[in-house]
Order: C-alpha cells, then structure tokens, then sequence
C-alpha cells in the first residue's frame, strides 16, 4: 500500500472533538484469511495508536463506536470475543493511559452488559475520573437513537419530580440528559471502510460535524489517516448556515 504524504496540520485549528466509527474489522479479517475475532484483536492496535495519535497533536476530545445496540445480532461467538477483547484491553492499557493523563467515559446502556464488562468499566472511569489532558469516550452498547429517547425519558422523569418545567427546555438543557454530557461539541467524524453511513452515531452530537470517509480499513488506520483527516476537515469552511 502507498504511504501517505505526512499531513500538514495547523495546531491552532485542531478539532477539539473527533468521532470515529472503526470499521471494516471483517473485511479486515477475509481479506487475510483470518477469524473476525483476530480482526477485532488487530483492530485494538489502531485504537492504540489513534489515542496516541490525538494525545500528540492535543485532541480534547476523542469518540470510538466500539459496540452498537445491533451488535447484538452478530453470533454469541463473536459478540463473546468482543468483550472478552474488551477486558483483555482494559487490563493491558488502563494504567498507561492513566499515566497519560487521559480521561476514559462510557457512553451507552449498562443494561444487558455483564457483571465483568461493568466491574472492568467502573474501574476505568474511576481510576481516571480526575484525569484532565484529554477524554477517551468509548461508545459501548449504543445507539444514538436509544440516547435521545434515554434523555428524554430522564427529563420526563424531572419534571414528574417537579425538578425541570417543560417550557424552559432548550436545546443546552437537553443535553444535559445526554449519556456522557458536558463534551465539547463534536467536530470531526471520521468512518473508516469507505462507507458513508452514520449508523446510529451520535445523532444529536454530529448536527454540524464535518464527516470524513476514508477507504482504509480499520485495523490498517494508523496515525497518519488521523492527520490525513485533520488535514481534510481543515480544507473545509464550516459556515454553520451562515455565508
């Protein structure tokens, strides 16, 4: 495969916020001749190397789909070799990324997620909570769809309680109900695989994100996609509606 040249970046016009759906594990997978579970297991190392990568340049702010609602339909084998990858990189690389100054949250339904899977992240965000040179936000039993409806059960609920009123919602409020609220507004998204879908991402972060599709599979993303798509978000104007 051709290198890329080295993206150029201008560091005082850095997303503050990057999304990426990681895909292509699969593909990945049947193009070597190899299980999708040793797809997934080298599609950690671009997770690796991607915080790496946006630690370097100074993300805020990094976002990774790692496992959707309808995930659930894949075979018990490979949903099993998901989370047991899950624990395996958890155990490896907490206390590195801890070292690092690196926040980890979750964002998804806890629901439906076993005992291990919870206690493993329970103990990744408190170990970190502190932690303030960057936001490692893993996408974990998610939907986007499921978040909105999630947040506006929550507020429901508040104003049953007498602790919210209708009428005063905005749109700032209604974050607030969000999985993981507080993040920067999401900037940049970025699909590997070539595909051009959202798939169920972020749906109320990404209104005015600028998406990039890049054909390369997950497990060959390394730090030079990342600038390659820094670089291409740069490129772009962003008018927010305006001229």
């Amino acid at each position: 495969m051709r290198r890329m040249p080295k993206a150029e970046l201008d560091l005082a016009r850095l997303p503050r916020h990057i999304a990426i759906i990681m895909d292509g594990n699969g593909r990945w997978a049947e193009r070597h001749g190899v299980s999708h579970e040793e797809g997934h297991e080298a599609g950690a190392k671009s997770v690796r190397a991607v915080i790496e990568g946006c630690r370097e340049i100074g993300i805020e702010t990094l976002s990774l789909y790692a496992f959707s609602t309808e995930n659930w339909k894949r075979s018990d084998r490979e949903v099993n070799a998901l989370f047991t990858l899950l624990s395996k990189y958890v155990h490896l690389e907490i206390e590195n990324i801890h070292k690092e100054d690196i926040r980890v949250t979750i964002m998804g339904r806890r629901a439906g997620l076993s005992d291990r899977v919870l206690q493993d992240l329970d103990h990744c965000m408190n170990l970190t909570r502190n932690n303030k040179a960057m936001t490692v936000n893993v996408a974990l039993n998610y939907g986007g769809r499921g978040e909105i409806v999630d947040a506006a059960k929550a507020f429901a609920a508040d104003v049953a309680s007498g602790k919210a009123v209708p009428a005063e919602l905005d749109e700032d409020g209604f974050a607030r109900y969000l999985y993981v609220p507080g993040l920067p507004e999401l900037d940049l998204l970025i699909r590997t695989s070539g595909e051009m879908r959202v798939s169920n991402f972020m749906l109320w972060q990404l209104s005015y994100a600028e998406i990039v599709s890049m054909r390369v599979l997950w497990p060959d993303f390394r730090k030079r996609h990342l600038r390659e798509a820094i670089a291409q978000y740069q490129a772009r104007q962003r008018r927010f509606g305006g001229r």
